[in-house]
């Protein structure tokens, strides 16, 4: 634990702690990863008291993290890198290893998220396994299985937690019994064992499932929106081909290459009450599109909003290879020319639709929206997005606002590449935003933390970690007036820190 330099002002109401999560270390021993997403994940807090500032950071004590430095080198394999135990073995002891683990067992390098379950605080990524961490000295206390509590393969780092403090997530269930579905569960907030001896998810209850569209095709998600009664799934054309995830092992190719996008299928919304588990009968669909963060849902006027960021193909993935990475700026720039930006789109569903509806006209009744959805022939409605703004990523709005009516939007200023330089701060009614630059700066996503009884909704500050290539601007914390969008403080850091993925405010009556 060390203590920051402070320059500017640093709020003394502020008394929490930020935990974030990300890659943090690419090589071991003489090999190394292939992709961003591979690297072992490094987890940082800041705690804010009294206006100063202290960071600590240790590496997740997953089995895959003590495997890889036992053995010492890579021997788990991850997204974008694929290896083998024993690199001795011959092509027929790879089949066998193979149908022995057609669904793989995927790592336990949880990378992507902080997730709170209950009063249990956990690393996430998209797998099976979660390592649940002690927000305070960030030591891993122990790896949990979602499948010894729900039969899910699979499962989302971002979650939604409602006012009561439930929280709500989903995954996707890939073998066991039943067909291949979506399933959608939730956590009380009372679930955490006063003795601290059983997780929090040990008191998981099922709120509903969907079935897959294509039983070889599941949709990839990577999260999904919450209103106050319904749940929005956005079952896109970015697709997990089951086939070829069965065989990747033995064809020596990565997951990441397991994933497809079909410009030409359909995007589908399920809509479900998360009070009832039952979905609503419209059948609401658009176009192909590619979707990884939502920003906002909420339901006004018999309407159901999906506000999320949209790409048109899937080349963020491939711009994030540790190849393409390292190149020199113009190099990344030529080779990101095609590069599709990152669009915030606003879906708006219309509810209570009958068979009897009119067909061919808009039937979104919203005003100051652009947004379309027209009943086709058959019942089905196709829907078209408003959109909002062009070049936001990473987009994180103040939560208290989550599943309401809500008005800005903070985020990752995306141009032309994935490597933010900006920190923006949208106003969804104006269509205008503000901007944070500083040259030669790399901000991580923006974290809102509202004033102590604040009732506006911009009315508190914006954290986020900032690095620089230039040796001579070390790493900060920065501290942003939420409102304007101007530097209150800066928290120089006297470590090497990397840029990271997510990360979760904790209030510090929270952790104690």
């Amino acid at each position: 634990l060390v203590l920051c330099c402070v320059s500017g002002c640093v709020p003394d109401w502020l008394d929490g702690t930020l935990v974030r999560n990300g890659p943090g270390l690419f090589s071991v021993g003489e090999t190394r990863y292939n992709h961003w997403f591979d690297g072992l994940s490094l987890i940082h807090s800041f705690t804010f008291k009294n206006g100063e500032v202290s960071y600590r950071s240790k590496f997740l004590k997953s089995d895959t993290y003590k495997r890889n430095l036992k053995a010492e080198r890579i021997v788990v394999s991850e997204f974008g890198t694929m290896v083998y135990p024993d690199p001795c073995k011959n092509i027929f002891s790879r089949f066998f290893t193979h149908l022995s683990n057609v669904i793989p067992d995927f790592t336990d390098n949880n990378l992507v998220n902080i997730i709170r379950y209950g009063k249990d605080f956990y690393a996430a990524s998209e797998i099976n396994y979660i390592n649940e961490i002690d927000p305070v000295t960030l030591e891993t206390v122990g790896r949990t299985n979602y499948r010894n509590h729900i039969a899910l393969n699979l499962a989302t780092a971002h979650p939604h937690y409602d006012r009561e403090g439930n929280t709500y997530n989903m995954g996707t269930a890939i073998m066991g019994l039943g067909k291949p579905k979506y399933v959608i569960f939730k956590v009380p907030h009372d679930a955490s064992d006063p003795q601290r001896k059983k997780p929090a998810l040990r008191k998981l209850q099922q709120v509903c499932s969907i079935p897959f569209r294509s039983l070889l095709f599941p949709s990839y998600f990577h999260s999904f929106g919450m209103t106050e009664n319904y749940i929005v799934f956005v079952e896109q054309p970015f697709k997990l081909d089951m086939v070829k995830l069965a065989t990747a092992y033995f064809r020596g190719e990565n997951w990441g290459q397991c994933l497809k996008y079909d410009h030409d299928d359909t995007t589908l919304f399920h809509v479900v009450n998360r009070h009832t588990g039952k979905s609503v009968s419209t059948r609401f669909y658009g176009a192909a599109l590619v979707t990884f963060h939502h920003i906002n849902a909420y339901e006004e006027e018999e309407h159901v909003v999906l506000d999320l960021v949209s790409y048109k193909d899937t080349n963020l993935y491939d711009m994030f290879y540790i190849d393409n990475m390292t190149q020199d700026t113009d190099k990344l720039i030529e080779a990101n020319k095609g590069f599709s930006p990152p669009v915030c789109d606003r879906f708006s569903l219309p509810l209570g639709l009958t068979q009897e509806s009119d067909r061919g006209v808009n039937l979104v009744k919203l005003k100051d929206t652009s947004a379309t959805a027209v009943m086709q022939e058959d019942g089905s409605v196709f829907c078209s997005p408003d959109h909002i703004f062009q070049g936001l990523e990473l987009p994180r709005i103040n939560y208290d606002f989550n599943a309401k009516k809500y008005r800005y939007v903070y985020g990752s200023r995306v141009e032309w590449s994935p490597h933010p330089n900006k920190i923006a701060k949208v106003d969804i009614e104006t269509r205008t935003h503000l901007e944070w630059f500083q040259e030669n700066c790399y901000p991580s996503e923006p974290v809102f933390v509202p004033s102590p009884g604040a009732t506006e909704e911009d009315d508190g500050v914006i954290l986020s970690s900032v690095v620089s290539p230039d040796p001579a601007l070390p790493p900060f914390m920065l501290v942003l007036n939420a409102r304007t969008m101007e530097e209150l403080g800066r928290a120089e850091i006297p470590a090497q820190i990397h840029m990271d993925l997510h990360g979760y405010f904790i209030p510090a009556s929270e952790t104690h």
